[in-house]
């Protein structure tokens, strides 16, 4: 039997966990441990994907490799639009999160123990499906510790995403030092054991999570769960048909999903706009979003290449070699969430400090998305050169770069979509800020595809001026955003 969350207290009143609601700490528990199983499996996948037999991996062609990573990263925050669903219609956001928690570590298990292809594709399936539900739910949930116009909340996102790094930091260098020694299957294996963890922590500390929680927003009507269901089982057949045939392969994979995923978030936003369950502010909201979306979209193209290019950059370019002892390749993912914990903090106090007079979430989302386009400039000069010869202090400060972005955006993204949506869509809009993080997952491994050592300069020159442009037509457009999102800040 689960238990259910019974606590009533206000969500503005509770200030026993560092200022803010005791359940924060169960969720920033729950997080931790899943991006430690998360980005500890990501970290090695791509070696393990292209990486020789002889080495422990399955020999993959590179391209197919970042295809696979992007796709993967892609399905992820696309799984986000089931767990949105499963948690308005059938679960609520508290159970969704539970099970999903559970989803996620039966995937490192199929990575474990099962071998080759098998292994890949039940595994990531798993972890998909469940690291989709966990991140929707596990934002709703967060955003329902907090009153719509309490100035606490983007703090406490950035408490929150302080666990997210934490597990995105150890995850890498116990997994990556777990595969030098012993092999891939033991890394996934350690994965599957820190999600266990969480989800015993987690469960001892559901009971300080408020009833709002568990609430069904939307519950499906009875019976009304076969369509589902054979909509389901049709995507299913038309992938394994599309394999079979060969319009699927893995070198088009993330190109596949990226087409998918778009699709998705126009519907999805056509569906808010048009519904008579959306008010005149709450659809003025949604427009503001649009642009927000899109420059998240760009962000994210860039960001996620830290799975993509960063890991082919690290394996081939980047000179390792620390006073005579060379560090693993994978602990190169550990640079970014290593910035990110030790600023987390500062931007916590920070945006609390200047409340009112912070920058506006449409600037945050600038500085994101153009801080990303200098970050891929800052490769420039070491383009061009040969072998593993950039030193490792350079990616160190172009990663501290990466951070610097995304502290502006992502963990202010997640708290702006559990603000900004309409009252009848609340999970669904949290659900679409994850597809632009879908999309742009989907989007890095494509990317990925053009970039090769001799190509580097155009690479990263022409990524990096896109991403700047993005954000200098996001703080034009500012004031109108400002204006449309109806007193949401």
């Amino acid at each position: 039997m689960t238990t259910t969350p019974t606590a009533d207290t206000g969500p503005s009143t509770d200030r026993r966990f560092f200022g803010h609601p005791l359940a924060l700490g169960s969720l920033f528990s729950v997080e931790l441990w899943e991006r430690f199983s998360f980005y500890g499996m990501q970290t090695v996948m791509a070696y393990y994907l292209y990486y020789a037999a002889t080495e422990g991996g399955l020999g993959f062609p590179k391209a197919s490799a970042t295809s696979v990573i992007g796709a993967y990263g892609g399905l992820v925050y696309l799984a986000a639009v089931v767990g949105a669903w499963v948690a308005d219609r059938l679960l609520g956001a508290e159970r969704t999160l539970f099970f999903s928690a559970i989803a996620v570590m039966a995937g490192h298990v199929a990575l474990a123990v099962l071998p080759g292809i098998t292994g890949v594709a039940v595994g990531l399936v798993l972890v998909a499906l469940g690291s989709g539900g966990v991140k929707t739910s596990a934002t709703t949930v967060v955003g329902s510790l907090y009153a719509r116009d309490d100035p606490r909340v983007d703090a406490g996102f950035s408490i929150f995403y302080m666990g997210v790094n934490i597990g995105a930091l150890v995850g890498p260098l116990l997994t990556g030092l777990t595969q030098d020694l012993v092999g891939f299957h033991w890394a996934f294996g350690l994965a599957a054991a820190g999600m266990a963890l969480g989800l015993v922590i987690y469960t001892l500390g559901r009971r300080s999570l408020p009833s709002s929680a568990a609430v069904v927003p939307d519950p499906l009507p009875p019976g009304a769960w076969v369509r589902p269901l054979v909509g389901a089982v049709a995507v299913v057949v038309l992938v394994a048909v599309g394999f079979l045939t060969g319009v699927l392969s893995a070198a088009t994979l993330s190109t596949s999903v990226a087409i998918v995923v778009a699709v998705i978030a126009v519907v999805i936003f056509a569906i808010m706009l048009t519904s008579p369950k959306t008010d005149g502010d709450e659809r003025s909201r949604v427009r503001a979003f649009i642009p927000l979306w899109l420059g998240s979209v760009v962000f994210w193209s860039l960001f996620q290449q830290q799975f993509t290019v960063v890991e082919l950059y690290s394996d081939e370019r980047l000179d390792r070699n620390l006073f005579g002892w060379e560090m693993p390749v994978n602990w190169v993912n550990s640079i970014e969430p290593f910035w990110v914990i030790v600023l987390a903090p500062v931007f916590a106090v920070l945006w609390t400090k200047l409340g009112q007079r912070a920058p506006s979430t449409p600037a945050k989302f600038a500085i994101g998305a153009g801080g990303m386009g200098l970050a891929f400039l800052l490769f420039l000069p070491w383009a061009g050169g040969v072998g593993n010869t950039t030193p490792v202090l350079a990616v160190v400060l172009i990663l501290l770069v990466f951070a610097l972005a995304e502290l502006n955006l992502s963990p202010v993204g997640l708290s702006l979509s559990t603000r900004i949506g309409p009252a009848a869509f609340r999970n669904l809009t949290v659900a679409l800020f994850y597809l632009s993080i879908s999309l742009g997952s989907a989007l890095s491994g494509t990317l990925a595809g053009f970039y090769a050592p001799e190509h580097e300069a155009a690479y990263f020159g022409i990524t990096g001026a896109a991403a700047i442009v993005l954000g200098l037509v996001l703080v034009a457009l500012t004031p109108l955003i400002r204006r449309a999102m109806r007193g949401v800040r």
